[in-house]
């Protein structure tokens, strides 16, 4: 009997084939916490200070949300023995996008602090796939 269908063993480090992960996202979101912050500070209008946390608070979930993808979904057991800090950083950089951090604050320096996870993470997401 002709059979339609061939039967293919296939492997990927991810859920997808590569190019759908980037820490850019987390990225493009915090620097846009970062944005949002200072230009509250300069302004006084409740509204707009309240539409502002509305949107920050938002963004920082959106940063959560593309790390924890990241965390869960792209790096693997293998990427974790070999840079064994990640689980930490991604911790750290999920708690400064959370309540006590971006989320719950117009703190700066919180926000700078998360940009600098995220990018401690891209440079491992970089190496991760130029292996």
């Amino acid at each position: 009997m002709l059979s339609l269908f061939r039967i293919t063993d296939v492997s990927a480090h991810c859920d997808l084939p590569c190019g759908v992960y980037d820490p850019a996202q987390a990225r493009i979101e915090a620097e846009s916490i970062k944005a949002i912050i200072a230009k509250v500070a300069d302004n006084p209008d409740p509204d707009f200070r309240m539409r502002a946390t509305i949107i920050k608070e938002q963004r920082s979930e959106l940063v959560k949300h593309h790390l924890w993808v990241l965390w869960t979904d792209y790096f693997k057991a293998p990427h974790f023995e070999k840079y064994p800090q990640l689980h930490t950083l991604f911790n750290e950089a999920t708690k400064l996008a959370g309540a006590a951090g971006t989320k719950g604050e117009f703190d700066a320096g919180k926000a700078d602090e998360l940009l600098g996870k995220i990018d401690e993470i891209a440079r491992v997401f970089a190496e991760t796939k130029a292996a």
